[in-house]
């Protein structure tokens, strides 16, 4: 197994988030693209604003590593407007997966239709682009049922309405990472809350992110069936390492 190729390598801090000011943090950025490029992961998810400085380091480094942005990020309350025009600028400056956070609480509310229009024209923008689509459902501000309810309803607006050849660009994604829990709750993927997508999302693919912080919690996690894991530590994963990241 080349678990490298199931990691996307992931940095999503704003400079106030990481302490540090806006060319500290854009060192970092460069760290995590660069050793992406070096490690040969799937992919380095990074923030909107850095796209292009990573499209340009690729490019430089004539590397396959492929460019993932999160849209909406990390509430996921944007306007279906705003999320749409975020997407448009990541597909500009040339971002290949499009992480879109679902409006979760909108779905808690019982706001449906506005839901099910977020992932229809989310999708069909990143699909009529020849780009990836995942939508991060936010496990961790979710019950068991709303993560069975909303792993089903994105599944089904795919099916309803895409071809089957385009379901594998489709993502189901467990979490932002960001989301703050009580009583330090997981706020990332679990097995429970991974074998609850997996079984209601398919044949769509599932992402796990946040939580998978070792090599063999990586394996069990493919070995269960998802397609990509998101961390902020993929090297110390791949190469065997204890990660103490949050994320």
């Amino acid at each position: 197994m080349n678990i490298k190729q199931y990691l996307d390598s992931t940095y999503l801090k704003t400079p106030a988030q990481a302490g540090l000011t806006f060319d500290e943090n854009k060192f970092v950025v460069e760290g995590f693209i660069k050793e992406a490029i070096e490690e040969g992961f799937k992919l380095i998810m990074i923030r909107l604003d850095m796209v292009s400085l990573a499209k340009k380091m690729i490019k430089d480094a004539n590397s396959k590593v492929s460019i993932g942005t999160v849209i909406g990020f990390h509430e996921g309350t944007n306007s279906l407007e705003d999320k749409l025009a975020e997407a448009k600028q990541a597909i500009i400056d040339g971002a290949d997966d499009l992480d879109f956070v679902i409006n979760y609480e909108a779905f808690k509310q019982g706001n449906v239709d506005l839901v099910k229009k977020e992932v229809l024209e989310g999708t069909k923008l990143a699909l009529d682009n020849h780009k990836i689509a995942k939508w991060i459902i936010e496990v961790a501000a979710l019950n068991d049922d709303q993560i069975i309810q909303i792993s089903a309803l994105i599944k089904n607006v795919v099916i309803a309405n895409f071809k089957e050849e385009c379901f594998c660009s489709v993502f189901v994604k467990s979490s932002t990472g960001f989301y703050k829990t009580e009583n330090n709750l997981p706020n990332g993927a679990t097995i429970h809350t991974i074998t609850m997508m997996l079984e209601n999302s398919s044949p769509l693919p599932v992402k796990a992110a946040g939580g998978v912080r070792t090599y063999e919690e990586a394996v069990a996690m493919i070995q269960l069936g998802v397609k990509r894991i998101g961390t902020s530590s993929a090297k110390a994963i791949a190469n065997g390492a204890q990660s103490n990241s949050d994320y």
